[in-house]
């Protein structure tokens, strides 16, 4: 086995400032046991702030800071979500809280070629969702954290005598293995400097010193003992949140945010080779009920440019109630994707794909009700075989009709005065259907020419064969 851990030391901070290009003198702050900074941009440690300084200190250097209280639920929300992105690369993910995450990455390596070249894009795509982090890699996944926490960027390979990189760690990554402070600062009073000097003490004078937890957290981290982990299970359905650094109503703050939304979900989707008919963006307002946009697409999509258009087309025609503070993104149910393949005489789909953007962009800027489709209904009866349904709603399998159609259904059939002036070129279809509910019909009908060139589908009730009606035009 192989692991990759992702850690993420300034998670209070990131929360906040992935929702904005430039969160500017953004401020963390947690009233533990005083109110005091946990975490501070680059822009406001360039002005004097320094974690642990209390607020009164860091308002003191710099007053106009734009201070957020730490949001706990916000990180584990933003852990899951990355859990679920980090689907893209393997299955077998576990949850490192508070600030990371581990990754069994052996049956991956050739997939992304190669150890590093995995690490590379792992770091890389990171970035798409706002995010950044420090990575290490060892043959176990406490290893691998501490080597994150301590050495990002290293990769051990279990060679033999891999052990001996842990050596030279310091005694403070013992912390993240459950060991005690009381623990730790015993250890530092015998001498022992680094992980090294533990490891060369002898393990009953430890237990005798009730340090037990040190031992057993080296036999785990040297892969001596086993480190079982709970696996990550995904939800059904993609769901994260981004957090704005400012309540904000301007349209460009906001697209950005959503675009992080956005290639989170693409990711999550792309891992399971599925697609989704539409998602939901929920505002979330300082005050007040939430602003729901439900995204449309014209066919199960995937791509978050376009979810980014029609994010923009809903956004600048929506009047916000108040600024937002926080952006959600719950996905659609996901629906199986076909792999696309090249044509060596261009994209057959080109024409099917451009109709769905336009279908899409329509929905964005008019409204879900301003536009319907049609579709077919398990009953021969013409008037009674098709519903309107929103574009985006999957049709399920009925078995088409037999004989043409008209692609204009007059809603009720009218009468014709002359009867010679059709010429039949088709029929009879013989249509019997509806008798168990009352609408009865027993029509045969026929594809004729009228004398001005019209095609239209015309029938005449059994019981009365010298009525005739038109029902349609075929254009």
């Amino acid at each position: 086995m192989y692991w990759l851990a992702l850690r993420l030391p300034d998670l209070p901070l990131q929360v906040f400032s992935r929702g904005s290009a430039d969160p500017g003198l953004l401020t963390i702050t947690e009233a533990h046991p005083r109110q005091q900074v946990v975490a501070a941009s680059a822009a406001a440690r360039a002005r004097g702030v320094r974690v642990g300084d209390s607020v009164a200190s860091a308002l003191a250097v710099a007053p106009d800071l734009q201070l957020r209280p730490r949001a706990l639920e916000l990180e584990a929300a933003t852990l899951t979500e990355l859990a679920q992105w980090a689907g893209r690369f393997t299955p077998q993910i576990s949850l490192d809280p508070p600030d990371g995450l581990v990754l069994e990455v052996s049956t991956s390596l050739r997939l992304f070629g190669g150890l590093q070249a995995l690490a590379d894009t792992l770091v890389d795509e990171l970035r798409t969702l706002g995010l950044h982090g420090q990575l290490g890699g060892a043959p176990t996944p406490l290893a691998a954290r501490w080597l994150a926490a301590c050495r990002p960027g290293t990769l051990v390979t279990a060679d033999h005598g891999w052990q001996d990189c842990l050596s030279a760690l310091p005694l403070a990554v013992l912390a993240d293995a459950g060991v005690g402070q009381d623990i730790l600062l015993l250890l530092h009073g015998i001498g022992a400097r680094n992980l090294g000097d533990v490891l060369r003490l002898p393990r009953d004078g430890l237990a005798r010193r009730q340090a037990a937890a040190v031992s057993a957290a080296l036999a785990r981290a040297r892969g001596d003992t086993p480190d079982l982990r709970d696996w990550f299970v995904a939800p059904a359905r993609y769901t994260a949140t981004v957090a704005m650094p400012a309540p904000t109503d301007q349209l460009a703050p906001l697209l950005f945010a959503a675009r992080r939304l956005f290639a989170g979900q693409a990711a999550w989707l792309a891992a399971r080779q599925m697609a989704a008919e539409y998602c939901r963006l929920t505002l979330v307002h300082e005050s007040g009920p939430t602003t729901v946009l439900d995204l449309y697409c014209g066919a199960p999509s995937r791509d978050e440019a376009r979810l980014g258009l029609l994010a923009r087309e809903r956004l600048a025609a929506l009047a916000l109630p108040a600024p937002v503070e926080a952006l959600q993104l719950t996905s659609g149910a996901p629906v199986a994707l076909a792999p696309k393949s090249g044509d060596l005489f261009g994209d057959p789909d080109a024409t099917q794909h451009n109709a769905g953007l336009l279908l899409e962009r329509l929905i964005a800027r008019l409204g879900t009700d301003a536009v319907i489709g049609v579709q077919p209904c398990a009953d021969h009866r013409p008037e009674r075989a098709w519903r309107p349904v929103r574009p985006a709603t999957r049709p399920p399998a009925h078995a088409s009709a037999p004989g043409l159609r008209p692609l204009w259904l007059l809603a009720e059939p009218q009468a014709l005065r002359y009867r010679a002036a059709l010429t039949l070129l088709a029929g009879p279809e013989r249509i019997e259907s509806g008798w168990w509910d009352g609408a009865d019909v027993r029509r045969d009908y026929y594809v004729a020419q009228h004398k001005d060139g019209a095609l239209c589908w015309v029938f005449h009730p059994l019981d009365k064969p010298d009525e005739w009606y038109v029902h349609g035009y075929f254009g």
